[in-house]
């Protein structure tokens, strides 16, 4: 059997509003944390308190992504600053 190969080179990614989709990502869990919380005796009874604490724990490692990803922005928008007041080269013949 051979082995796939792919015939075209991969497109770019995507460049879209990473810190606001991290941000609304995390805002959810945590709105999903406080609503199961109420229910935590139903699901104490049923074996199934991993649900609230997954919840809890997805809006804290939300927390750390959002610093990642604003620290993230922050170093590519110091980059493209500085390549844009970088004075250019001639080109050598």
């Amino acid at each position: 059997m051979a082995k796939w190969t792919p015939k075209h080179e991969a497109p770019e990614p995507l460049e879209g509003p990473v810190v606001g989709t991290i941000t609304g990502g995390t805002i959810l869990w945590f709105v999903l944390f406080l609503v199961q919380v109420p229910f935590y005796g139903w699901f104490d009874d049923r074996d199934l308190t991993w649900w609230v604490w997954t919840c809890l724990a997805g809006g804290g490692l939300g927390l750390i992504g959002i610093w990642y990803v604003r620290k993230r922005d922050a170093a590519i928008k110091r980059a493209e600053a500085a390549k844009a007041s970088a004075p250019q080269e001639p080109s050598q013949p």
